[in-house]
This record gives C-alpha cells, sequence and structure tokens, in this order.
C-alpha cells in the first residue's frame, strides 16, 4: 500500500515553515501558534494520556502541549502536531465535533490524522531547506542525530525519522519498548536492499541484538544509557544476508522507550547476489521420479 500521504504531509510542514518566514533553526512551533492568535499553554505534568489538545470555542483556537517528558524536543513536536491538526484538509471537519481534540503523537498511534500531524510536525520543526545542509556536513549514526536534534531543538525519536528519510545512507531506525517493536522506518538507500523481511509493530526485538540485552534493564532507558555493537541483518530482519550492522541504542528517559540505530557500511551488490543465487540454484540436484 502506497504512503504517499505520510511525504504529502510531511511536505505541508515544510510549505508551513516556509509561508511562516521560518529562515533558521530551531523553529519555534510555540511562536507561529501565537501568531496566528492561537493561545498556547501547557498542561499539568500529571497528565500523561494525551500528547496535546487542540481546542476551539467561537472560531478562537488554542493549543495545549504534555509536559510529562521533560524535554523541549518533546514539546516541541507536541504543538508541531497541533498545528497540523489545525493546517492539514480534512482534520478539522473530522476531529474538532466538540470543539476539543485530544492528540496521541509520536508514531505510535494507527489513526491516520495522527500520523498525518506526526509527519507534519516533522517537516515543520525539520524543512529540508534547512535540515538538508545541516544534515550534508554530519557523518552518519546515533551521534549525528544527537547533534541535529540539538542544532533543531527536537526530540531524538522525530529527529531520527527524518534523518532517515533524508540521508543518502543505508539505515535503519527502530523504536522498542522492552521487548516489543514499535516501529521502524528505513532509508531509501536501505530499502532498496532485497530479501528483507520488514519489521512490523509489536514483533518481538532480536534476542541476538545489542537493543534486546540493552532493554532487559529498565535503568538503561531511565538514565538515558546507550550501548553499541555488531549485528547481522539476519538478526533483524530475518535475512539470507549476513552482512554486518552497526547498532547503537540509547535510552529514552522518561518517555520509557529505547532508540536504534542500524547502519550498514554498504548496500549489498545486488547483482551480485543475483549471481550467488543463480549459481547457487544451478548446483541444486535434480531428480527424476
Amino acid at each position: 500500500m502506497s504512503e504517499l500521504w505520510k511525504s504529502q504531509a510531511t511536505k505541508a510542514g515544510e510549505v508551513f515553515a516556509e509561508e511562516q518566514g521560518v529562515a533558521a533553526l530551531p523553529v519555534n512551533p510555540m511562536r507561529i501558534a501565537e501568531n496566528l492568535g492561537m493561545t498556547v499553554e501547557a498542561l499539568p505534568s500529571e497528565r500523561k494520556s494525551v500528547s496535546g489538545m487542540l481546542l476551539e470555542s467561537n472560531n478562537n483556537f488554542g493549543i495545549m502541549y504534555a509536559t510529562y517528558v521533560n524535554s523541549l524536543g518533546f514539546q516541541h513536536f507536541c504543538v508541531g502536531h497541533e498545528l497540523g491538526h489545525y493546517i492539514l484538509p480534512g482534520h478539522y471537519e473530522q476531529l474538532m465535533d466538540s470543539g476539543c481534540h485530544e492528540s496521541h503523537g509520536g508514531f505510535v498511534s494507527g489513526d491516520r490524522h495522527e500520523l498525518e500531524a506526526d509527519h507534519f510536525s516533522a517537516g515543520l520543526l525539520m524543512p529540508g531547506f534547512l535540515f538538508d545542509p545541516l544534515l550534508n556536513k554530519l557523518n552518519s549514526g546515533l551521534k549525528t542525530i544527537q547533534l541535529l536534534a540539538e542544532e533543531c531543538e527536537t526530540s531524538l525519536t522525530a529527529t531520527a525519522i527524518r534523518y532517515a528519510q533524508k540521508t543518502p545512507d543505508p539505515v535503519a531506525i527502530i523504536v522498542s519498548e522492552g521487548q516489543t517493536i514499535l516501529y521502524c522506518f528505513m532509508s531509501d538507500e536501505f530499502k532498496e536492499i532485497r530479501g528483507l523481511t520488514w519489521i512490523k509493530k509489536g514483533k518481538q526485538v532480536p534476542r541476538n541484538t545489542v537493543t534486546s540485552r540493552f532493554n532487559t534493564a529498565p535503568q538503561n532507558i531511565l538514565n538515558c544509557n546507550q550501548a553499541e555493537g555488531d549485528t547481522t541483518l539476519l538478526d533483524w530482519f530475518e535475512s539470507n544476508l549476513r552482512y554486518e550492522v552497526y547498532e547503537e541504542v540509547i535510552g529514552l528517559g522518561q518517555y520509557g522507550k529505547t532508540l536504534t540505530v542500524l547502519s550498514l557500511e554498504d548496500v549489498p551488490d545486488q547483482e551480485v547476489l543475483d549471481e550467488e543465487e543463480e549459481l547457487v540454484e544451478s548446483w541444486k540436484p535434480r531428480f527424476r521420479r
């Protein structure tokens, strides 16, 4: 199934950033919302059931954003998400019947409107016309994602996903909770590798991985610890390709989840793989009945 709508939502966020006169990083979504005449307020930190709220009364709009995660990047993303609901076509009509919409952002929802708002927020906070030049100056991997997140004042998870969308390198981004995978994003270069079984939501974290061992200790997540090591495509993607993959892991603190970055130094040469498969096939014994 085509997921063009996700890239369209991201593009809408980029266009909106340009329309609002954004010319440098970081992007401040609170200021943008206030410039639109919206009231922006923080939710109590005890309110953990939602990532934010979009409210409307007599055509006056307001945004409330979650603070249960003590991270400016997380809060920026929450406000950007609500702006997505405000701007994207069809969202107001579908979501604002009662004058209040409670959001569940963070790329974990199965609802299309929530995911569209997530991608809008990523495009708004990290528009390509500012993000790409910065990315092009950096190397690959978790350290780059951390530097980008610091420069953009965005959450590690949103930055990692944007990084996977934009990097020319073969990388995969995985977010997990305990031993369960919540979602996976792959760069275009990584997607070109044939023979991979796509990682689906709800699948178990493979046992023979750095992430699996890391997630057995809850303090690793809470303390934002990091770990790294070598694994293979076979371990993560049930592939018959035993190519080594560099695995970097970091705990996301109060968010309660783990971010994994898989980096492949070189994409396997598909022509060579085809020749190897043909050779193996030619040596298979054939028996007459």
